[in-house]
């Protein structure tokens, strides 16, 4: 049997997507809310990765530590995180658990507790997860990189800041909750071995009461991006770089993952062979592409030594700008191959499966067929990827390094 996927809108405006994939005995379930960082107010940065985690500390008849036993005892593997735009929670289990399992997390968003006395706790695990960055160099730089490259709100950092998250307050929190833990523009996606009119009608019945909210919207500001140096007398030079590519759901989307895929798809690709194997600059290099609904970025990183920084930046650069000049059919074969492995193991994975439909409905407004899939990926050649580097070179970096000294993108 092909591929079952279905969708269901409730009254509310949650969405409810479902892929029943018979050759597994697990469920994953993934609520995807508009709330995230994005949405935090002046002064109160971190508000959403609070609230994360405060959901989870008691809902409905159960306190934190009865919430936390009712889904241990069901063997639920889950998880709870503020993203730029969205909160996603969620969990998998066996099968036959997917009633109960929705039972909790109807208590966890429509009756959450939010106990004053939880949120010192977790207010401290936020600050502590905040100064972790200082031993982290490349997750602060790259921080620092999204804080210059993209327009507020979509550069706020989950974190937050110390100042704000220690100001904190329940009412804040339970605020920000009843503002924007609302149905409408949610996604509920499911992704495992389940029959959709039980799950249709148990989800109707637990969440049909959730009342709808005003909806708000990311509005990104007028912004103009800055490369910028910060000093720290460290053994190594951290570099993160930007620069504009195409978003998920446009018609340049696969080719710009092949563009990646070239670069930076293994210990074959371009810039781990000539930056780091080829003259050993470097321990760590590479791109990745990311994509909100209206842009898309790639996002570089390379960490190396101060004496050998500058030349590092140079040879990377150069070997982004010279993607142009031509790919080879034999390094197009291998991305396409890593494309469809991802593909395949995805489909294997009831956790994987659940995410891409979530994120499928929230970035297209539909869930793509594997077939739609698969021939995208088909539909690349060197010619296919070359065209898309003539209409979206590498153009405009931005740049953002953490070490001794300052760094200058080659002309």
């Amino acid at each position: 049997m092909g591929q079952q996927v279905y969708q269901h809108t409730l009254p509310n405006g949650l969405v409810l997507l479902a892929e029943r994939m018979d050759h597994v005995r697990s469920v994953a379930v993934n609520f995807l809310i508009p709330a995230g960082a994005a949405f935090d107010p002046a002064g109160q940065h971190g508000l959403a990765n609070v609230l994360a985690e405060m959901l989870t500390r008691g809902a409905g008849a159960r306190d934190s530590r009865q919430l936390s036993l009712a889904l241990d005892n069901l063997g639920v593997d889950h998880s709870e995180s503020a993203g730029v735009v969205n909160l996603r929670l969620g969990g998998s289990a066996l099968a036959r658990n997917i009633l109960p399992l929705l039972d909790i997390y109807s208590d966890v968003l429509l009756r959450p507790r939010l106990p004053e006395e939880e949120l010192e706790p977790v207010q401290s695990l936020a600050i502590q997860e905040l100064e972790s960055l200082e031993d982290s160099p490349q997750g602060k730089v790259m921080v620092e990189l999204h804080r210059r490259y993209y327009p507020a709100p979509l550069n706020k950092d989950r974190r937050g800041r110390i100042e704000d998250l220690e100001s904190l307050t329940i009412e804040a929190v339970r605020e920000q909750y009843e503002k924007f833990v609302r149905p409408n523009r949610a996604i509920l996606s499911v992704a495992g071995n389940v029959e959709w009119e039980p799950l249709k009608a148990r989800v109707e019945h637990l969440f049909g009461s959730w009342q709808p909210g005003s909806s708000p919207d990311v509005v990104p500001q007028p912004h103009q991006p800055t490369s910028e140096h910060l000093h720290k007398d460290s053994a190594q030079t951290q570099i993160a770089f930007a620069y504009p590519s195409v978003p998920m759901g446009h018609a340049d989307y696969f080719a710009a993952r092949a563009a990646e895929g070239v670069l930076s798809g293994g210990m074959s690709a371009r810039l781990f062979t000539e930056v780091r194997e080829k003259r050993g600059l470097c321990y760590s290099v590479g791109v990745r592409h990311e994509t909100f609904r209206d842009r898309g970025t790639m996002i570089g990183y390379a960490g190396t030594g101060p004496e050998r920084a500058q030349q590092t930046l140079d040879v990377t650069i150069a070997e982004l700008r010279k993607l142009k000049d031509g790919v080879t059919p034999d390094e197009i074969d291998r991305v396409k191959a890593g494309l469809k492995s991802s593909l395949i193991m995805a489909e294997e994975s009831t956790g994987a499966r659940a995410s891409s439909i979530a994120s499928d409905w929230y970035f297209l407004g539909r869930v793509r067929s594997f077939d739609e899939i698969q021939a995208g990926i088909d539909a690349l050649t060197p010619a296919a990827v070359m065209a898309h580097l003539e209409r979206h070179p590498v153009r405009d970096v931005t740049l953002v390094t953490l070490g001794r000294n300052p760094l200058t993108i080659p002309v």
